[in-house]
């Protein structure tokens, strides 16, 4: 009998809609709550709508998928013809989402792989591109799985926020919290490193900070053959005018997305966000 490998992650990969429709790729949505009123991210709020919230300094929290979302997926995949799961999530130190996803394993249908890839937003979204393509390929779960996990290895995420008071609420702060002593006399650069959120620099001035992003992101990837994602939250213009000196910087760009951050990223990191992911094909 032939293996048909299926590929699950959640909203905070940000893969546009067309791409996961593309590769077969499943996403299970996490939630936003604005002012006790729960959405799912991806199809019942928008950016604009969340931006909007937090400058109005409405109360903005977020949740997990509950383990009974990912089983109703699992079972729905299964029914679909699928032998075999592999289901990548966003770190587990930045949410319990994995953790639902370990429960609904344990009663699927068929076998389920469990995936803590220690990344968020495209840099979530590269490791499922890679499972997927793996997949399509004919790969058995321990090849996608491997390819995932290489993908993530290769993969490196920084980001310029204007402020660390979202990240400070919503207790994502990690070792960045050193920072807020004098976090209203510098811009922070962050950094993703070992699933968590930590401080990378400190610059003067919000053009110095992307000007540096620019430069890390450069040295980063140098020659080598990369994947880029550009994220914003209400900055677009600062994340086109990015994308577009990357583009002339990397000689080894393979693709290159722009695209605004969703909800459940965006409620804790606040408008101003821009984010570069770089990953290693």
């Amino acid at each position: 009998m032939s293996r048909h490998v299926a590929i699950v992650t959640d909203s905070t990969a940000y893969l546009p809609p067309r791409t996961t429709e593309r590769h077969g790729i499943t996403t299970v949505p996490l939630t936003v709550v604005i002012g006790g009123q729960a959405l799912e991210e991806g199809t019942e709020i928008s950016t604009r709508s969340l931006a909007q919230a937090l400058q109005k300094r409405r109360p903005v929290t977020t949740s997990r998928p509950s383990p009974e979302q990912f089983a109703q997926t699992y079972r729905r995949i299964a029914e679909s013809g699928a032998t075999d799961i592999v289901s990548l999530h966003l770190s587990a130190e930045l949410s319990g989402t994995y953790d639902a996803a370990v429960v609904a394993a344990r009663e699927a249908p068929v076998p389920v792989r469990v995936v803590d890839t220690g990344m968020v937003a495209m840099a979530l979204g590269f490791c499922a591109l890679a499972a997927a393509r793996a997949a399509e390929s004919g790969g058995t779960v321990d090849e996608a799985v491997t390819a995932a996990e290489k993908r993530a290895a290769g993969t490196s995420a920084y980001f310029y926020v204007d402020t660390l008071d979202f990240l400070r609420r919503g207790g994502r702060i990690g070792a960045a919290q050193a920072l807020l002593g004098s976090a209203l006399a510098v811009k922070p650069l962050l950094q993703l490193e070992d699933g968590r959120i930590g401080p990378l620099e400190k610059v003067r001035t919000a053009a110095k900070a992307i000007a540096r992003i620019e430069e890390i992101v450069a040295d980063r990837a140098g020659s080598a053959c990369v994947d880029i994602a550009v994220h914003h939250l209400d900055a677009s213009d600062r994340a086109s005018a990015l994308a577009d000196r990357l583009r002339t910087r990397l000689p080894g760009l393979a693709d290159l997305h722009v695209s605004e951050v969703g909800a459940v990223i965006g409620a804790h990191t606040g408008p101003g966000l821009l984010g570069v992911v770089v990953s290693a094909r």
